[in-house]
């Protein structure tokens, strides 16, 4: 088990890096621009992405 959470993590951090390799400007505009939303909205966001990675965790398993 914690294989799949070390590969997981390796897999998320390529994922997570290729915004910035890409489009470094865009990526850094976004950025600035989540500095700017409040927390609940960040809050709300955080859960969404949650709920919707649980709900494709159990689709595909």
């Amino acid at each position: 088990m914690l294989h799949e959470f070390a590969v997981a993590f390796c897999l998320m951090l390529v994922i997570e890096g290729m915004l910035p390799f890409i489009a470094p400007k865009r990526w850094r505009d976004l950025v600035m621009m989540l500095g700017e939303v409040d927390d609940s909205t960040m809050r709300l966001m955080g859960l969404g992405c949650m709920l919707i990675g649980t709900i494709l965790l159990l689709i595909i398993n």
